[in-house]
């Protein structure tokens, strides 16, 4: 079971367990995980599950889908190379330990 840790803007950590299989968007709602919203219900169709990979894990999580994802990433504020959509990223057992930082707010 993939081990996250979701870190507020203000610096607060929530370390969850999640099954694999899951979103790192449905991991953090299922855990009531502040600052995850997932409007969309994890169809990319918003970017209410805007997070910040941390840099040692984007290799491991891929970049944004410039098709899928950055179009809805590029709504939000404060952009980096580093987002993603919770919603995208797939848990698995290689993604055990994976650090997601999220924006002030969701939008």
């Amino acid at each position: 079971m993939p081990k996250v840790t979701y870190i507020e803007a203000d610096g607060t950590e929530h370390v969850v367990d999640a099954p694999e299989g899951i979103s790192a968007m449905e991991a953090a709602l299922t855990n009531d995980v502040p600052g995850i919203d997932g409007d969309c219900g994890g169809q990319a169709a918003c970017a209410t599950c805007h997070v910040f990979v941390d840099p040692d894990w984007i290799e491991r999580t891929g970049h944004a889908d410039s098709e899928v994802e950055l179009p809805m990433i590029e709504l939000s504020e404060g952009v980096q190379d580093n987002s993603r959509l919770a919603c995208q990223i797939k848990l698995t057992a290689a993604l055990d330990g994976l650090i997601l930082r999220m924006p002030e707010a969701q939008f």
